[in-house]
């Protein structure tokens, strides 16, 4: 089965860190990737840009209007994905609790499945 983490972290986390200190954040995070990676886990990964540099797109009445970002009053944001092949939602949320990023995030968790169900 498919689930998706979501890192969800404290805005200016980032900025706040040294060049230093980013670097091995990023390691530890490739790290963790990369073992999962290994056991046939991951089926893709990505550490998104902050959403300030982000757009949105709406499209209502044929008309389609771009905001940029960021797009609401919010202390998180979402910083990167993980889509997981696991075999029980259990085997997701023991992923979860392993990533590091779990030390200065929170880790949110969905299967993955059309929405409309």
């Amino acid at each position: 089965m498919g689930y998706m983490m979501l890192i969800v972290e404290p805005r200016g986390q980032r900025e706040a860190r040294t060049p230093e200190e980013g670097q091995v954040v990023w390691d530890r995070m490739l790290r963790f990737a990369d073992g999962l990676k290994s056991r046939g886990l991951l089926k893709m990964a990505e550490s998104l840009r902050r959403d300030e540099e982000g757009v949105r797109i709406q499209l209502r009445g044929g008309k389609s209007t771009l905001v940029d970002g960021p797009f609401a009053e919010a202390k998180e944001m979402v910083g990167g994905i993980f889509l997981l092949d696991c075999k029980t939602k259990e085997e997701a949320l023991a992923i979860a609790r392993a990533c590091p990023a779990a030390e200065w995030a929170t880790i949110g968790v969905r299967e993955v499945g059309p929405c409309f169900l």
